[in-house]
């Protein structure tokens, strides 16, 4: 997952996802514009293993945080590489101990140029999601495959809570996202997820300990979307005093 190169950036003339607007309009008699993309809506699903008692996350490489570290980067003094490559190992020793990987973890082998960051700078920890455009198709039963596919796990889609919605991005796309909390048990997992490499996914199964959660959510080393933190608060404050179940808090 963590061995990137060649590494070519090219203008985005045609996509399937992202569809890019400048809208003019008039507020309070002031004329003003604003650019904007137009995105799919999606959903994303808290999953909690009640057997191991810890959460499933899935860990990938996400080119967009990949690039925003470079470019931030760009704008530092340049390193030595036996510099980087310490840095690298920091964080990543920062970040290992919280989950425990199905698949193990490995670094960025350095066959980038010296110029890019290392490959785990675009390695993210995200809930389970994915995007609404399966026509037909209920968000529970969106939310339900991409479980499947995802991370192995098999559950009815009328066992998925609804938490709640909430727009993404919204100085960007304002993309809406639901969110939805699943309870699985081992007896549900009839693969080892991973994604779809049809569509070019690549994905990590991840768990991450109950009692170490809110630990794991507040880390700022261990990079992660917050759908994440606000999911295991969510957890916290509903879930935990049903189960009479400790988040280290």
């Amino acid at each position: 997952m963590e061995e990137i190169n060649n590494v070519e950036v090219v203008p985005c003339t045609e996509s399937d996802y992202l569809k890019p607007f400048r809208v003019h309009y008039n507020q309070n008699g002031t004329k003003k514009s604003w650019d904007f993309m137009r995105t799919h809506d999606s959903v994303s699903v808290l999953i909690f293993n009640t057997t191991s008692h810890c959460f499933v996350l899935v860990k990938q490489f996400r080119p967009a945080v990949y690039m925003c570290e470079w470019e931030r980067t760009k704008t530092q003094p340049p390193q030595s590489a036996e510099k980087t490559e310490e840095g690298a190992s920091e964080a990543a020793a920062a970040a290992a101990p919280a989950p425990e990987s199905q698949e193990g973890q490995s670094a960025s082998e350095g066959e980038s140029s010296p110029q890019w960051p290392p490959a785990s700078a675009g390695v993210t920890y995200e809930l389970c999601a994915g995007l609404v455009d399966k026509p037909g198709l209920s968000l529970e039963e969106i939310a339900r495959q991409e479980v499947l596919e995802e991370c192995g796990y098999d559950v009815p889609a009328s066992k998925l809570k609804r938490i709640t919605s909430y727009r993404s991005g919204v100085g960007v796309t304002g993309a809406k996202q639901t969110m939805f909390y699943a309870e699985v048990s081992d007896d549900n997992c009839v693969s080892a997820g991973g994604g779809e490499p049809r569509e070019g996914e690549l994905i990590e199964v991840v768990k991450v300990p109950l009692h170490e959660a809110m630990t794991f959510a507040y880390n700022e080393r261990i990079p992660k979307t917050m759908g994440v933190i606000f999911s295991f608060i969510w957890f916290h404050n509903n879930m935990s005093p049903k189960y009479k179940i400790s988040t280290n808090v």
